[in-house]
């Protein structure tokens, strides 16, 4: 691709960062007031991370002459209909294995509270009880991953150990893997019934919007666990809080719909519910696989070479 202009904009400072090619003129913008520079003289946007979407798009508009947006998330629900509009030699790419390790540590946290009554055992320490409870293990139980992408992948690394009955995959389209066959989201109404736990690692898109609907939830067996490490919207939360509050379901979110979940909604007074507030991605494994993403993506555009996890901004 020809490059014209030389700004690169990087939501940390330059200088914090090893190996960047010197080609560009590099400029710092994590979501401020005030731009760095002329948004129209950026070649490579780098959005900010943990920035609400108006934010990450402001400048957008502007970018007349940006070939690449990076986004630090492996979601790009936040910024792709704005990428649409750019000019159609821009690309979009995600942050695809930065937030696998952190994201699905907190998976298996979600499940392994959820199961073992966590929550409710904190609950009595604040109150000084002891009380003993007979709680599931995850072992013997039967596993759905829906989203068999690299974080449901590490997903599947970590259940390994716990000697899960069975661990079973779902993709957009079926394929195969070592560990066995990924199955079509076709597929979902004969595997739900068979399911303990059900982890949503989907990507938010118009086929994925309220996925785990009243359908998909009613599928799921008596007492069955449903994680969601996603997004929000995966989930529909009215068919959601009608299976919580009858007791037939248990769920564990890390996401929500709405999002920030406003502090008198029903979710959080839901029986059988564990909710974080959107936490999988940022913790301390997040600050050095994202500085190498940028390193590599920036020298692979000074040389000409084609960039990483490239996605259609359109869905």
């Amino acid at each position: 691709m020809t490059v014209t202009t030389r700004d690169v904009w990087l939501p940390v400072p330059a200088e914090e960062l090893t190996g960047l090619p010197e080609d560009f003129t590099y400029r710092f913008w994590d979501g401020g007031p005030d731009f760095p520079a002329d948004p129209a003289d950026c070649v490579f946007y780098a959005v900010p991370y943990l920035k609400a979407p108006e934010v990450c798009v402001r400048p957008l508009a502007r970018m007349t002459s940006v070939r690449v947006v990076q986004t630090l998330t492996a979601g790009v629900e936040h910024v792709s209909d704005a990428v649409a509009r750019l000019p159609g030699n821009t690309l979009l790419c995600n942050a695809r294995g930065v937030h696998d390790a952190s994201t699905a540590e907190l998976a298996l946290t979600l499940i392994l509270a959820s199961l073992r009554g966590v929550p409710d055992f904190v609950r009595h320490q604040d109150a000084g009880e002891w009380r003993q409870e007979f709680r599931p293990a995850l072992a013997d139980k039967s596993v759905l991953i829906v989203g068999y992408g690299s974080i449901g992948g590490a997903v599947e690394d970590r259940l390994a150990p716990f000697e899960c009955a069975a661990v079973t995959r779902v993709a957009r389209t079926a394929r195969g893997t070592a560990r066995g066959p990924v199955h079509a989201l076709g597929e979902l109404p004969r595997l739900l019934p068979e399911a303990d736990v059900v982890v949503l690692c989907t990507p938010l898109t118009e086929s994925t919007r309220h996925l785990a609907g009243e359908d998909f939830l009613s599928r799921m067996k008596d007492g069955a666990l449903l994680v969601n490490v996603a997004r929000g919207p995966v989930v529909d939360t009215k068919a959601l809080l009608a299976e919580l509050e009858s007791g037939r379901l248990y769920a564990a979110l890390d996401v929500t719909d709405p999002e920030p979940l406003p502090s008198g909604h029903p979710l959080w007074r839901a029986p059988h519910v564990l909710i974080t507030p959107h936490v999988g991605g940022p913790t301390s494994a997040f600050a050095p696989r994202a500085r190498r993403l940028l390193v590599d993506q920036l020298r692979r555009f000074a040389e000409g070479r084609p960039l990483l996890h490239t996605v259609d901004p359109t869905g």
